[in-house]
């Protein structure tokens, strides 16, 4: 259980929780394989970045933005989901909130889950959404 979420914020529980490496269970995909499970209907596509960063860079098509700090993420992320056993995709800017937010899922009984490392502006694990060209979707506030 997600004790003391809701206080705290999940930002807060994310950064008090989780080193810095921690491993969360989870497989990974590149954005390649998330644009076409999410167009296919395989996956509820998480980009749990910033409004700012949404309105910034624009959203992966097929994703669902959720502001990973408000306290309903973890019930929002349960909303979007057509089926308790949905698998759920996340990204971020450059996969290091990814990474931890897949440990929240997890710890909160949401799986499969699989983290988008390469994010939307690159990482080490690749050159990220935005970089391969893969289509967006403008933000609206």
């Amino acid at each position: 259980m997600l004790s003391g979420t809701t206080a705290l914020g999940v930002s807060a529980y994310l950064v008090l929780s989780f080193p810095q490496d921690a491993a969360a269970s989870a497989s990974t995909m590149t954005p390649n394989e998330a644009l076409e499970a999410a167009a296919k209907g395989e996956i509820l596509f998480v980009d749990i970045r910033r409004p700012d960063e949404w309105a910034r860079t624009g959203i992966p098509r097929h994703a669902t933005n959720i502001d990973l700090r408000v306290p309903t993420f973890v019930d929002q992320v349960l909303e979007a989901r057509i089926s308790d056993t949905q698998p759920v995709a996340v990204i971020c800017a450059r996969g290091v909130r990814s990474a931890r937010i897949t440990r929240l899922l997890t710890e909160a009984g949401v799986g499969p889950l699989s983290d988008i490392p390469e994010g939307m502006l690159g990482s080490g694990a690749g050159p990220g959404w935005l970089k391969r060209g893969l289509p967006v979707q403008s933000y609206e506030r």
